[in-house]
């Protein structure tokens, strides 16, 4: 087990790697225009499904509270986190609305949506991206191996390059962190 152990880390640690080579200036473009957005006014919608829900919360819950420095909150909101919303939709329209649907009600042209789905084929994801982009709002995807039709979706994607959930996983809030420390110092530290 102990072998297993090291195969586990170093896996995580070459694909970590290889973003270093690969999804920086993805990154780089998700930092600005999730900055621009949060001067200008606007709000950041965060939603994925099973773990990419967990990390979609997760970001959104550094946005608001802080992530390294005491300062005023941002408005970013978790679609995934409201079971009333989530099982009324489900019900009355179908699963693959669950964010579609919220983006409608509570989106504006001044906001970015991030889908995050370890596939990108996620059909609640990927239909809350084609809403996004139709209401005209700044679209970003966070995925893993190809990327499915999420990618093609998304004005901004971030690939991690992998097949494992597992490992996506990891890189995704390691990525989501990147973004919290990076849009949290060009906002707050001028």
């Amino acid at each position: 087990m102990r072998d297993r152990i090291v195969d586990i880390i170093n896996d995580s640690i070459r694909i970590k790697e290889q973003i270093l080579h690969h999804n920086i200036d993805n990154i780089l473009k998700a930092v600005k225009l999730i900055t621009a957005t949060f001067k200008n006014g606007g709000k950041v919608f965060l939603f994925g499904n099973g773990g990419s829900a967990a990390d979609a919360q997760h970001i959104a819950a550094e946005f608001i509270g802080r992530f390294q420095i005491e300062r005023a909150a941002l408005p970013a909101i978790a679609l995934n986190t409201n079971t009333s919303v989530l099982t009324a939709l489900s019900n009355d329209y179908g699963y693959e609305t669950v964010f579609s649907r919220q983006l409608e009600a509570l989106a504006s042209d001044k906001d970015v949506a991030i889908g995050i789905s370890t596939s990108g084929k996620a059909k609640s994801v990927l239909s809350g991206l084609k809403k996004a982009k139709e209401m005209k709002l700044k679209t970003i995807c966070l995925s893993g191996a190809l990327g499915g039709e999420s990618v093609k979706t998304a004005d901004i994607s971030i690939l991690v390059p992998s097949s494992i959930t597992a490992r996506i996983q990891e890189a995704h809030i390691t990525i989501g962190h990147i973004i919290c420390e990076l849009v949290e110092n060009g906002m707050f530290k001028q």
